[in-house]
């Protein structure tokens, strides 16, 4: 990312709505195992209690951090049609003349190949860019250029 305010996919937005809803399920089942403030056990079920403490420790950041994302995505808006970032589409022609469109996004979707994570080389190196404008990233065959050909809002 670039360090400011990113707008989300659609598609991201609700990996995460679906992500935060398991962990605030998850979060419901371990408070109510603790024993809050009763006199454990043995030492295995003190130890057993101060996991669950870490546990829930855990889910709460993570909760947290998730919140702050959608927050945030929310105060972004809409992903630009100019500047590629967070939930563009974008159109790249590599080096040997191929063309292809793609859709940036923060998180992996299973079987979409259009999809190119905005932390990976290339979706890093397209943040922030304009069409016409050349980018350099480090691929598989070592480092090589793309030129953005245009970029859109959000696709999905």
């Amino acid at each position: 990312m670039n360090g400011g305010l990113e707008p989300m996919s659609a598609a991201a937005r609700r990996a995460l709505e679906q992500e935060l809803a398991d962990l605030r399920t998850e979060r419901a089942t371990v408070a109510a195992t603790l024993r809050g403030g009763e006199q454990v056990g043995d030492r295995a079920d003190e130890a057993d209690e101060l996991q669950r403490g870490t546990d829930l420790e855990r889910l709460d950041t993570r909760i947290a951090e998730i919140e702050g994302r959608l927050r945030e995505a929310d105060v972004a808006g809409p992903p630009s049609a100019e500047t590629v970032g967070v939930g563009s589409t974008v159109k790249v022609r590599f080096a040997d003349a191929t063309e292809m469109t793609m859709r940036i996004s923060e998180f992996p979707e299973a079987l979409d190949p259009t999809l190119v994570t905005s932390d990976s080389p290339l979706g890093n190196a397209l943040l922030g860019r304009h069409a016409g404008e050349t980018v350099t990233y480090d691929a598989p065959g070592g480092r090589t250029t793309a030129v953005v050909v245009s970029v859109g809002g959000e696709s999905a």
